[in-house]
């Protein structure tokens, strides 16, 4: 019943999808060009709240957990496990209150309506994985801006998504650089679990009835520890959460 409901429902999500870009990338356009950053930036917010709720109509039930464990007043470096690209919106939300930047491939900052859009102005580090200096370049630029506003970047270690949910070995290149040029930040270690469930058919057709999960785990202070332990121990505490340790 659950894969009939699946292949019937997922066009209804994915036209609400779409609706959804269409309609909040003009709102963004205005929202910028009259009041600026901060009023289009809480339509980026209530855009990926929406994009969440929607998923109710695929049976999606949905858990936020650990957030009062976020400090104040400081940068945050958000160390999460990578499983589609529905990891964003959560994210977004869940850390609306401290501005979460992405490290984003270059490619994604064109043709696609809100989401490249915020990724060009919304402070976000647009990489081309072809040229390791303007990567390095773009991720120190987005260091010296959660330094400098107390935001928080969010980084996929993995690199790439784990399509199954199993957690790939952590990279700590990113993680090295943004504490270099934002030293006063911690990291938190951020809990994906579901994703990959949902889309293990890729975009259709989705999963009904999955559980997300999306859960913060106890900050790091990252003094005096390398940024090889820092990423290991991101890697071993969310596999733990995840049942994978």
């Amino acid at each position: 019943m659950k894969k009939i409901l699946s292949y019937l429902i997922s066009p209804i999500h994915m036209f609400l999808f779409a609706l959804l870009l269409l309609v909040f990338h003009p709102v963004q356009v205005v929202t910028r060009w009259i009041w600026g950053y901060p009023v289009r930036k809480k339509s980026v917010d209530i855009l990926n709240l929406l994009l969440i709720r929607i998923l109710h109509v695929l049976g999606t039930r949905i858990s936020f957990r650990g957030f009062e464990k976020l400090p104040q007043g400081r940068p945050l470096i958000i160390v999460s496990n990578h499983q589609c690209t529905y990891d964003i919106p959560p994210i977004v939300w869940g850390f609306r209150k401290h501005h979460p930047k992405f490290i984003s491939k270059i490619e994604l900052s064109k043709g696609i309506p809100s989401i490249s859009y915020n990724l060009r102005h919304g402070g976000s580090a647009l990489i081309d994985r072809k040229n390791k200096g303007q990567a390095i370049k773009e991720i120190i630029k987005l260091g010296r801006h959660i330094e400098e506003n107390n935001y928080a970047a969010s980084i996929f270690p993995e690199g790439t998504r784990s399509k199954n949910g199993q957690v790939k070995k952590f990279q700590e290149g990113g993680i090295h650089t943004l504490l270099k040029v934002a030293p006063s930040s911690i990291i938190v270690p951020f809990v994906i679990d579901g994703n990959s469930e949902l889309m293990k058919n890729g975009y259709y057709p989705f999963t009904f009835g999955v559980h997300l999960k999306y859960t913060v785990l106890d900050p790091i202070e990252p003094d005096g520890l390398s940024a090889a332990e820092i990423a290991e121990m991101c890697e071993i505490r969310i596999k733990k959460e995840l049942g994978q340790g």
